[in-house]
């Protein structure tokens, strides 16, 4: 009896063995021929022979060497490249239509699912491309298997999507994400690549913002583009050879938005940069620079650009398709009328009538030629779908003949081993119950474990969005010593600071909004985003304060408001102009006198009612009288006993203590902020700016 149990095990083992042998050299095998077969596929597309590249699609699918899915990516980049973007879009729906059975298979439809959403973004089907893209970073998400170019792509489209569809806060969020999947990528890149991702990115970003005439997000993004320029030129690999085509893109994108903000000399003075770079004397950079020179109003000087046309199209193999057509004659035609050319006129109408005729015709013909590839691409996958049932068929008929034998020797198997089973019985029962708790208990703290986390994560990327939009550098003048500090109590707070140096003028700003967390991050991120944009155009402190409390308190349902010191120090003569909105008064240390709080006009906090007029004041001279400007973090800090630091203890500090520069006055009342609090936790946000002009 035992030698025959010892046989059948034998025999089991060995047919068990064979066949999960049999199953992993065969997928190893697969992967292997697809991994092969791909980059034969992509060597014909390197060579610009898309129609071979549809070819060994079709063979490798037929020969089962690539999924369908694999085929149908490949069967759409060919025609996406030709220009076929029907067949495109029609291909890569196919392919998103079919099962993910594989990690190759899931990277394909990351690729293919971020060209769709791209071909229906810029066909202006919105709703088509987010139906697209959303489900596909949440398949991402969920299989693990995306790369941060694959999230940065498919979030940038999302975010256009959603800003042509007025959901601007969600764009936005969109637009952020795909920024730190860029940041991502180029952290971890050893090419430079990643950055110079980033830049198109941001581009695209900038581009979309002013395209839905939302000019003051477009800034704000022009200047991240600027930002990740400057890092890009101090990579050792970049291709030095784009900085001057990107920086002239970044010029008449701003000049564009400016002029969208009603800055038009600052919005010349943006051109007058881009015509500084070699782009704009590119035929590209010409046409480009018409979408500010048409709203400004300088048709003549578009005119002339528009001479430039032709050869832009050679240049770019460009075709007159109807598409270009609006893109391009017809913007042509305006600007020659808007000049009053009508010889010009004339002549370009006449062109876009040949043109038109002829885009009419290759349009027709290419429809024609596209269905047609359509109806026999249906074919052949008709003829491959029989061809793999048939060897379905096989695979059963093994598979049940498998079967059968397996059952036979489970079947004998068990039956020798059925009297040992009950005695095991009752103690299987007892560990499957302890197993049963133990799972539950496991499935509930990692369900717990994960949602901390992915809270966690986003509240990191909030405190870094936020930090990244003050300012951590500050300039190294002889004639100036600036420096601040800003701590969230929580992860993210609702404080902020910031400056902005023209020439000899210094504009400067405080500001805490009303409550904590995440709304009050929010609502400090529109008002750093409008001192800047206010600070830019060079207005008093008084008017800046008036134009942001007419744009925050617009729509303000949650009633949330900041109290801000805004400042404008002439570096020359020493004169601050100020205004105080609601905030705490700042101290001025004059000599040896001491330091004593200002006394200043009580004007409102910003956001709380539309209509207010802001009083700005001055003072003649603050050189070499350090200002210091803080939030109620610091004076209303509290200990263990409740025990707050207050304003007796702050003044004498900046009285009696000597200090060599701004940095240790702001490092120093932290250090004494955390020494009182003794081990409490922070109950407010504490913002700190010293700033003297020698």
């Amino acid at each position: 009896m035992d030698k025959t149990r010892s046989f059948l095990l034998c025999v089991l083992c060995v047919i068990v063995g064979a066949s999960l042998w049999s199953c992993g050299h065969d997928e190893a095998a697969h992967e292997l021929r697809a991994g092969h077969a791909d980059s034969i596929i992509f060597a014909a597309g390197a060579n610009k022979d898309y129609e071979r590249m549809k070819l060994l699609a079709d063979s490798f699918e037929q020969a089962g060497d690539i999924s369908a899915l694999e085929a149908n990516r490949w069967r759409g980049s060919a025609s996406y490249r030709q220009g076929q973007y029907r067949s495109a879009e029609y291909y890569f729906k196919k392919a998103l239509a079919c099962e993910v059975k594989t990690e190759q298979d899931q990277l394909s439809y990351n690729k293919s699912a971020r060209r769709l959403s791209e071909l229906l973004l810029i066909k202006g089907d919105f709703e088509g491309s987010l139906e697209v893209a959303m489900p596909a970073v949440a398949k991402m998400k969920e299989t693990n298997t995306g790369s941060d170019i694959d999230y940065a792509i498919l979030l940038n489209n999302i975010g256009c999507c959603e800003l042509n569809l007025g959901r601007e806060h969600e764009a936005s969020v969109s637009f952020y994400q795909a920024r730190e999947h860029y940041r991502n990528r180029w952290q971890n890149d050893t090419v430079g690549r990643g950055i110079q991702e980033a830049v198109l990115g941001t581009v695209y970003t900038s581009q979309a913002y002013i395209n839905t005439r939302r000019f003051y997000d477009a800034l704000y993004w022009i200047d991240r583009t600027e930002m990740l320029l400057d890092l890009y030129r101090g990579q050792k690999k970049a291709m030095t050879e784009l900085f001057d085509e990107y920086q002239g893109e970044i010029d008449i994108m701003r000049a564009v938005a400016l002029l969208g903000t009603d800055s038009v000399e600052a919005a010349a003075e943006a051109y007058k940069a881009f015509l500084s770079t070699d782009y704009s004397k590119t035929s590209l950079g010409r046409i480009n620079a018409n979408d500010y020179l048409v709203r400004a109003g300088r048709y003549n000087e578009a005119a002339d650009n528009y001479r430039y046309l032709n050869q832009m199209l050679v240049e770019r193999d460009i075709e007159l398709t109807l598409d270009n057509i609006q893109l391009y004659l017809l913007p042509k035609v305006r600007a020659n009328v808007g000049a009053q050319r009508r010889d010009t006129v004339m002549e370009t109408a006449m062109q876009l009538c040949d043109a038109l005729d002829s885009a009419i015709v290759k349009s027709k013909s290419d429809d024609a030629a596209e269905l047609a590839t359509i109806y026999n691409t249906s074919q052949k996958e008709a003829k491959i779908n029989q061809q793999q049932a048939d060897m379905d068929r096989q695979r059963w008929v093994s598979l049940t003949v498998a079967l059968s034998l397996l059952i036979l020797f489970f079947l004998i198997f068990i039956y020798f081993r059925i009297r040992s089973a009950k005695r095991l019985s009752l103690a299987h029962k007892r560990l499957e119950e302890a197993h049963s708790q133990l799972k539950t208990a496991y499935d509930q703290l990692e369900e717990t474990t994960a949602v901390k986390e992915r809270i966690e994560s986003e509240l990191r990327i909030a405190r870094d969005i936020q930090m990244s939009m003050v300012p951590g550098v500050f300039p190294e003048r002889d004639d100036l010593d600036i420096y601040a500090s800003m701590t969230p109590a929580k992860e993210v707070g609702g404080d902020l600071y910031g400056y902005l140096l023209i020439s000899d003028k210094l504009y400067f700003c405080v500001g805490d909004v009303s409550g904590k967390g995440v709304p009050a991050s929010l609502f400090m991120a529109q008002a750093t985003r409008l001192f800047r944009t206010l600070a830019t155009q060079e207005m008093m402190p008084d008017e800046i304060a008036t134009r942001m409390n007419a744009e925050l308190s617009g729509d303000n349902e949650a009633g949330m408001f900041v109290t801000m010191f805004i400042g404008l120090v002439d570096l020359t003569t020493g004169r601050l102009d100020f205004c105080n909105c609601g905030h705490n008064p700042p101290i001025l240390r004059k000599g040896e006198q001491g330091g004593e709080f200002l006394e200043m006009e009580p004007n409102a906090p910003i956001g709380l009612w539309p209509g207010l007029e802001f009083v700005g004041e001055h003072i003649d001279s603050i050189k070499s009288c350090p200002l210091f400007v803080y939030t109620d973090g610091l004076n209303e800090a509290e200990n263990r006993q409740q025990e707050q630091f207050g304003d007796d203890r702050l003044l004498d500090i900046l009285r009696t203590a000597h200090f060599e520069n701004a940095r240790q006055v702001v490092e120093y009342l932290k250090a004494e902020v955390e020494k009182h609090r003794d081990g409490a936790e922070p109950n407010d946000d504490l913002t700190l700016l010293c700033l003297k002009v020698r």
